[in-house]
C-alpha cells in the first residue's frame, strides 16, 4: 500500500514537472517569436497596396459603399460627423492618440459643442498603451468604456472585449467593418469597411443603443448619470441587409452560425478574407464539405500579421485546409485585417468578427450580411484585386517545412482555444 502511494506520488510529481516544462517552453517560444517579429518590423517602410474604387451600390432599399483604404474611409466618417445635426454614436475597439485619433476626438467634441448628442464607447484593454489623458478631454461627449476586468460581475460572459467598430450619424448613415482608429490603419493596413445609407441603418443603430443601455459594468451612481438612449422607432423587415451581433453578456453568438449556414449553402465559390484564421472543428468541417461538393474555396490571410503568435496558431491548420482543397492566399507587404466573405455571387458579409474563438464565441462583434448580386460583384472585384497582391501557398512546399516549424506549431497548439 505504501509502495503504491509512493509510486503514485512520483508519477504525479513527474507529470507536474512535464506540464510545467511544457508551459515554460510555450512561453519562451511565444516570447521569442514576438521578439523576432518586432525586430523584423522595425524600420519597415509603408507598402502601397492596391485598393478598389469606392462607389455606392444598391442593396434593396439600402445603399452600400465599400471602403478598402483607411484614409478614404476616415475622410468620409469625419465629414459625416462634421455635418451631424442631431446624434452621433461612435464605438471602437482601438483608438490611437495620434494624428488620426486626435482628428476624430476633435470632430466628436466639436459636434457636441454645436448641440449634437454624441455618445462614444471604446475598449479599455485594447487601449492600455494609449495615454489615458487622451480620453479625459471628450468635453460634452457622453462616454462609456468596456473595462479591462469586470470585477463587479465575474463571469466568463463578462470577459469578452468590445471588438465592434460602429459609427451612426443622425440615424441616416452607418459605418461598420474592421477599421480601428489610428494613423497606422490609415495607409499601412488593408482593411474593409461598409457605409450603409437607408432603412438598415436603424438595425445598426439598435446594436449601439442596446449595448449602451445595458451598462452592466457601471456602478449604481454612474448608471444614474448615464442617459438612456431610445431605440430606433421603425425597423423594416424587407431589407436585403441583416445585422448579426455577438453579445457575450447574454451568451448570444449568431455570427458563427451565420458563417456556418452560408458555407453550407455554397455551391460554386467561397471567397473569404480573414485577419486571423483559427477555425474550430465545425468551421473546418463545413469548409471540408464545401470542397467535397466542388466549391472553389479561397481564403486570403496575411503572410505576416500583427500578432505573430496568432500566425503560428493559424499555421497549424494550413496542412489540413490544403488537404481539403482550400486555396490559401498569403497577402504580401501589409497587414490584411479585413473580415469579409462572398459566396456564389449572391451573399456577402462585412464586419468585425474574425474566424477565431475570441470573435465567434467571446467578444462583442457585429457583421452585416447582404443578399444581392451587386454587392457580391463588388466584393468579388475587391477579392480579385487583393488576390493579385498574394502568393498562393503550395501544399507540397508547406508539407516540407522545417521540423522546427512543425514542432513550434505543435507546442503552441494548446493555446488555440484562447485565441
Amino acid at each position: 500500500m505504501v509502495s503504491s502511494q509512493r509510486s503514485t506520488g512520483r508519477l504525479r510529481t513527474a507529470l507536474n514537472r512535464i506540464a510545467g516544462a511544457t508551459a515554460l517552453a510555450q512561453v519562451v517560444a511565444a516570447g521569442a517569436l514576438m521578439g523576432y517579429a518586432a525586430v523584423k518590423r522595425r524600420g519597415r517602410r509603408p507598402y502601397r497596396f492596391p485598393t478598389a474604387p469606392v462607389a455606392p451600390i444598391t442593396a434593396g432599399p439600402d445603399e452600400v459603399s465599400v471602403f478598402t483604404f483607411g484614409r478614404d474611409l476616415y475622410e468620409q466618417m469625419l465629414a459625416d460627423i462634421g455635418s451631424a445635426t442631431s446624434t452621433v454614436y461612435f464605438e471602437t475597439f482601438i483608438w490611437k492618440a495620434d494624428e488620426v485619433g486626435e482628428r476624430f476626438r476633435q470632430a466628436l467634441v466639436d459636434a457636441a459643442a454645436r448641440g449634437v448628442d454624441v455618445y462614444v464607447v471604446w475598449d479599455q484593454f485594447a487601449n492600455l498603451v494609449v495615454d489615458p489623458r487622451f480620453f479625459h478631454h471628450l468635453d460634452g461627449v457622453h462616454t462609456q468604456s468596456q473595462p479591462v476586468v469586470a470585477m463587479a460581475m465575474p463571469s466568463l460572459r463578462n470577459i469578452g472585449r468590445d471588438h465592434r467598430k460602429l459609427l451612426i450619424v443622425d440615424s441616416k448613415v452607418a459605418y461598420v467593418g474592421g477599421y480601428n482608429i489610428g494613423s497606422t490603419y490609415a495607409d499601412r493596413w488593408r482593411d474593409t469597411h461598409a457605409k450603409v445609407v437607408g432603412p438598415s441603418v436603424a438595425d445598426l443603430e439598435n446594436v449601439f443603443v442596446d449595448h449602451w443601455n445595458q451598462r452592466p459594468y457601471a456602478s449604481l451612481a454612474r448608471r444614474r448619470r448615464i442617459p438612456e438612449l431610445r431605440s430606433p422607432g421603425s425597423r423594416r423587415w424587407d431589407t436585403e441587409i441583416d445585422v448579426h451581433r455577438n453579445t457575450p453578456r447574454v451568451a448570444v453568438y449568431p455570427i458563427r452560425n451565420m458563417y456556418l449556414e452560408a458555407i453550407d449553402r455554397a455551391s460554386e465559390r467561397i471567397w473569404m478574407t480573414q485577419a486571423y484564421l483559427i477555425p474550430d472543428h465545425d468551421v473546418l468541417a463545413a469548409l471540408h464539405e464545401a470542397c467535397e461538393r466542388g466549391v472553389d474555396v479561397r481564403i486570403i490571410i496575411p503572410a505576416e500579421s500583427n500578432h505573430v503568435v496568432a500566425d503560428w496558431l493559424s499555421r497549424g491548420y494550413y496542412e489540413r485546409l490544403l488537404g481539403y482543397g482550400v486555396h490559401l492566399l498569403l497577402y504580401q507587404g501589409a497587414m490584411v485585417h479585413a473580415k469579409t466573405c462572398t459566396i456564389d455571387g449572391i451573399w456577402s458579409t462585412i464586419g468585425t468578427a474574425n474566424i477565431d474563438r475570441m470573435s465567434l464565441q467571446g467578444n462583442y462583434e457585429v457583421n452585416i450580411s447582404v443578399i444581392g448580386d451587386q454587392v457580391a460583384s463588388q466584393m468579388e472585384e475587391i477579392f480579385g484585386i487583393d488576390s493579385r497582391n498574394c502568393l498562393e501557398l503550395d501544399a507540397d512546399q508547406w508539407r516540407d517545412r522545417s521540423v522546427m516549424a512543425k514542432f513550434t506549431e505543435a507546442l503552441l497548439a494548446p493555446w488555440r482555444p484562447f485565441f
